[in-house]
């Protein structure tokens, strides 16, 4: 199915900042989105859009947590809008949320500097995600702001009081962090400015790279992009990794762990043939080629509506950077909000600056 998009249309957002419950989640802009991130994310974003008054950050910053170089920095733009576009395609859609920068958001380096007073060191490096990202990054060092990156997600997620945050399963720990610093700031001045925000992983918390020997990641090469067309998702699954000890098409094979059937279970939305796979596969009665076939088939068909739509948004370059500036625009004035309540709250609103009185 097309997304309608009206041809002179401006990006519109139509959620009442009071009306609903917010949510924020969102994205490194390290390169482009794929499989595992839908199906860890990106499926309730779109699912809740109705539901929750939704954020969608792409976290600029938490870049500079493990590549601060410049030549990092300078393809941000058009990676800013391969992001968006990732996201449109996807089904999100710009006249029902807001997505944002978040480097534009002067508000979220207050919070962070205010929230990094209120958690241990030790409690950060207990995080095995931070250590296991210094890995990934070649790192022999943890920096600073690496150790801090939970404080600085934190700050997103409070900055527009989000009160549940759609996350993959290697995130889950860091809302915890949020939770405890909101819980922290309430009770040492009182009130309730921030929410103990509510986690919510996906149906599939870890979708396997197509070598089998990892989670699907962008860095490892081992995973299918949302942007990927027939010919190279055709090769990618044929290539996919799945039962070492099934040598003939015989054999009888096992299904459990072996990464051809997770996606189809998690991507096949004919489950009578799925179910018939895996009898014909623990039989041998059936051969790895005609699995994977199959599995291209469904593939295709879940992502050819994100084809359409990519190529309706990419027609209209223009439209991209609308949605990012009025999105940034929005989450400002939120975000002001939010840092006068906490202000306001900590007796930090100094009157002789025009800050509340006595």
């Amino acid at each position: 199915m097309t997304t309608r998009i009206e041809p002179n249309a401006a990006p519109g957002f139509l959620n009442s900042p009071s009306a609903r419950r917010r949510l924020l989640t969102g994205d490194r802009p390290t390169g482009e989105l794929h499989l595992g991130h839908y199906v860890g994310s990106i499926e309730n974003r779109v699912r809740l859009q109705d539901e929750y008054d939704c954020y969608f950050v792409i976290a600029d910053l938490h870049v500079l947590t493990t590549r601060p170089e410049k030549e990092h920095i300078a393809p941000l733009p058009d990676i800013f809008r391969s992001m968006l576009l990732d996201y449109l395609s996807a089904g999100i859609d710009p006249e029902r949320s807001t997505i944002y920068i978040q480097s534009m958001i002067q508000e979220t380096y207050c919070l962070n500097t205010i929230f990094e007073m209120l958690v241990t060191l030790p409690r950060l490096t207990r995080l095995p995600s931070i250590k296991d990202m210094a890995r990934a990054a070649n790192l022999e060092q943890l920096p600073f702001g690496l150790v801090g990156y939970p404080v600085l997600q934190a700050a997103d997620i409070l900055t527009p009081r989000a009160s549940i945050v759609p996350v993959g399963k290697d995130n889950q720990a860091h809302v915890e962090i949020t939770r405890e610093i909101a819980r922290r700031f309430n009770y040492l001045y009182g009130g309730s400015v921030f929410p103990e925000p509510e986690v919510m992983v996906g149906n599939v918390p870890t979708l396997p790279g197509v070598d089998g020997q990892s989670k699907m990641s962008k860095s490892l090469g081992n995973a299918i992009l949302l942007s990927d067309d027939a010919k190279t998702l055709e090769q990618k699954v044929m290539r996919m990794y799945t039962d070492p000890t099934r040598l003939h098409a015989t054999d009888r094979g096992h299904v459990r762990g072996n990464p051809v059937f997770t996606y189809h279970d998690a991507f096949n939305s004919d489950k009578s043939e799925v179910t018939d796979l895996k009898r014909r596969y623990r039989a041998g009665k059936v051969g790895d080629v005609e699995v994977k076939r199959k599995l291209v088939v469904a593939l295709n068909s879940f992502l050819e509506p994100m084809r359409e739509r990519r190529a309706a948004y990419e027609a209209r370059p223009g439209y991209l950077d609308e949605i990012l500036v009025e999105g940034t625009r929005r989450t400002q004035s939120l975000a002001a909000e939010t840092l006068r309540m906490v202000k306001d709250q900590m007796g930090m609103s100094f009157p002789m600056f025009g800050g509340r009185p006595e």
